[in-house]
């Protein structure tokens, strides 16, 4: 039998997750039937909101149980199809995909892998669910103006990358958050103004303050937390809070969300609070690939990855990324 090695969930964690909360076991290649496609993986990606599918608590997205195997978004090459769509050899992205070498996928959960001047990994990334979560957070939910200050928080990661690039090419005031000076260095690689390091900030309502002072305008809120706290303080009138992640609450998922509550200062300066789903906008998402792939193509933007070799090294990927030690997504 060729190994198949999968990872399954061998616990749901209680605070941030380590890799024991999953096992990895030996599994044949399954066969695939009737509308499924065999797919082998070449490029898997690990992202914070994954953390809400390895939790008890109610979450948008649909959890997995005790055991099952651990899935997410792929970039696979088709070794068998039992569709009339697909041909070995198709390269495809799917959010089916398991965390193993060989996976079945429903043909209908597949796309053809784009070809276009990108690398095929851009599928994943910018061309990919945190490309397209920075472009309608940013530029549909936010409904920034030109010139106004967007804050912007996991600045460095794999949507707050995108984002600020964005908003550099739309005539916005982009202002970095992120937790190490390598994040902030980059950040300023990739034309944010001003950048600020939460991790060691002595006064980050302060500090924030300083880097935007004409106040903040729209905040893109990757984090949640302390700074999402810090922006409400520096909030503009008519101002913006899209809440796009919440990855400061990791390790206290299963509890409720208590905390500091601004609606005094949401009263005051009539500000707009709202969540952010990227299937909301499924319907412009080949416009908004369009836009994105422009923009690389001129060499308007670029993106960094945070690459881990061998299925055996996901989970340790996943909470590698959790713990802020990556770049961008992995």
């Amino acid at each position: 039998m060729i190994r198949n090695p999968s990872w399954v969930l061998r616990s749901y964690p209680s605070g941030m997750p380590p890799v024991g909360n999953w096992m990895l076991e030996d599994r044949p290649i399954p066969e695939a039937t009737k509308g499924e496609l065999l797919a082998k993986t070449l490029w898997l990606s690990v992202d914070p909101y994954m953390r809400g599918r390895i939790s008890q608590a109610k979450n948008y997205a649909a959890g997995f149980g005790v055991g099952d195997l651990m899935s997410g978004g792929e970039v696979g090459e088709v070794i068998t199809s039992e569709s009339p769509d697909f041909k070995p050899g198709d390269i495809v992205v799917s959010d089916y995909f398991g965390w193993q070498p060989f996976t079945t996928i429903p043909a209908s959960s597949a796309k053809l892998a784009a070809a276009t001047d990108a690398p095929v990994e851009a599928s994943l990334s910018f061309l990919g669910m945190p490309g397209l979560t920075a472009y309608f957070a940013l530029l549909k939910t936010g409904d920034p103006k030109e010139g106004e200050t967007v804050l912007i928080s996991a600045a460095s990661g794999g949507v707050g990358q995108i984002a600020g690039q964005i908003a550099r090419i739309k005539g916005l005031d982009p202002v970095a958050v992120a937790g190490t000076d390598a994040k902030l260095e980059w950040c300023k690689q990739l034309g944010y103004r001003e950048c600020v390091n939460h991790r060691t900030s002595a006064d980050l309502v302060a500090d924030v303050a300083a880097a935007c002072p004409n106040g903040v305008d729209l905040f893109i809120d990757n984090t949640a937390g302390p700074i999402h706290n810090t922006a409400m303080l520096n909030l503009n009138t008519f101002g913006r809070v899209v809440v796009v992640g919440t990855v400061a609450l990791a390790d206290r998922f299963d509890q409720p969300d208590i905390g500091l509550r601004y609606l005094r200062k949401t009263l005051i300066a009539r500000a707009r609070i709202e969540g952010f789903l990227l299937d909301d906008h499924e319907s412009e998402f080949e416009t908004a690939k369009a836009d994105l792939l422009s923009w690389y193509k001129q060499g308007l933007f670029e993106t960094r990855e945070d690459v881990i070799e061998g299925i055996e090294a996901v989970p340790y990927a996943f909470v590698r990324m959790m713990n802020g030690e990556n770049s961008a997504n992995s």
